[in-house]
């Protein structure tokens, strides 16, 4: 019998289907958003939601074509030479992922294998090293669906959201709105808890991540944290439509910042570049540490630097636009952004001082390139966060 850490579990197949609707209708409520502000001749509008869906749509369907031909060529996950994935051929593959279906089609796999090895009542007359074997295929597939999200998170919900909150506080508001809004939020949060999840499970030597209160208060941290810079993105859109130059400037110097530390996450040079590139639109929004070594230091001068544009944002709006000293919006959204400043630090500190479940090994958080495992672990061991 295979201990719970080892176990793919009936809850977690379950929680993928539920990844799955919030991953959809993330999708469709910017879509639908998008067709409302095309009937309304707000094209401007339409063009931006749906540059935020491309983005994330793209991104995540390179990334996930180029990690299923890795596969194929990996001796440990495809040791039969086989020229089909998951049943799949290349010019399958190329197809689907072409129109956009690439994160479903992985969906689709991990929850027919899940459902064989979980919900079978056959599976019982395997031995215990081939039930080990299946359940970390299935945690392999999870990683890499992990990841892609967390793609997909930062490079569509989180600008979507911030989009959406300067048309709201300086335009205008409908219920399509909020609920582009709520499912961009929901989405994020998922997404880094699910990420932050098979990270330490893929991790040998290092305890999970384990439910409850350590989970919660890691949530609200990034939460807390990841809110508040959006707000104060927004007030700063409201202040000058110029601010959009200095956004660029922060991916900008994110992505030089990656490049800097020579990541060496993808199989191919070109690649690697976009990869470095998500790494910068990450770090508009949170901290990441790229190569998962000791990074207190940077942590600090990330969120001192932040704090200080929370700070900013809302008195420049003051001060530069008068006007808007009276606006219903402006203490609210003040209010949140300096309360989410607070509270995310103080969950960030309590965390890592007292709910961080310190691995046996902390050599195994600098991990850099791929070693002798499978291409998904080692994907996920070099996409490093503390």
């Amino acid at each position: 019998m295979l201990d719970s850490d080892s176990q793919y579990t009936k809850l977690r197949w379950s929680l993928t289907i539920a990844g799955l609707a919030l991953y959809a209708l993330d999708i469709w409520t910017d879509i639908a958003l998008a067709l409302k502000y095309f009937q309304e001749k707000q094209y401007a509008w339409t063009g931006l939601t749906l540059v935020f869906v491309l983005a994330g749509l793209l991104t995540t369907q390179l990334f996930s074509y180029a990690w299923y031909r890795d596969d194929a060529r990996d001796v440990l996950r495809n040791s039969e030479g086989r020229t089909t994935i998951a049943g799949i051929s290349n010019c399958g593959h190329a197809a689907l992922h072409l129109f956009g279906l690439g994160v479903f089609t992985r969906y689709y796999h991990l929850l027919k294998k899940g459902f064989k090895v979980i919900w079978t009542t056959t599976r019982s007359s395997c031995t215990v090293e081939e039930q080990r074997d299946e359940h970390h295929y299935l945690f392999c597939l999870a990683a890499d669906l992990s990841m892609l999200k967390l793609f997909e998170a930062f490079l569509e919900s989180a600008p979507q959201l911030l989009l959406q909150l300067y048309i709201v506080l300086g335009h205008e508001c409908s219920i399509v709105q909020y609920l582009s809004m709520a499912s961009s939020f929901f989405n994020i949060a998922w997404a880094l808890v699910d990420y932050r999840r098979c990270l330490r499970r893929s991790l040998p030597l290092v305890r999970e991540m384990p439910s409850g209160l350590p989970t919660a208060v890691y949530l609200l941290y990034k939460l807390c944290t990841i809110t508040s810079r959006i707000l104060s993105y927004s007030l700063l859109f409201m202040l000058s439509a110029y601010s959009t130059v200095a956004l660029t400037l922060l991916w900008l110097l994110g992505t030089t910042f990656a490049h800097s530390l020579r990541t060496d996450f993808c199989s191919s040079y070109g690649l690697e570049l976009l990869y470095r590139a998500v790494i910068g639109a990450i770090l508009m929004f949170t901290f990441f540490n790229v190569k998962g070594q000791d990074a207190k230091v940077a942590m600090t001068v990330y969120y001192a630097f932040h704090s200080l544009v929370n700070i900013m944002a809302p008195l420049l709006l003051a001060l530069l636009k008068p006007e808007l000293q009276t606006a219903m919006f402006l203490l609210p959204v003040s209010g949140l952004i300096f309360g989410g400043s607070v509270l995310g630090l103080t969950c960030l500190v309590l965390y890592y001082l007292l709910l961080h479940p310190a691995g046996k090994w902390r050599g195994s958080d600098e991990v850099d390139g791929l070693g002798q495992e499978t291409e998904s672990m080692g994907r996920l061991r070099n996409f490093l966060q503390p």
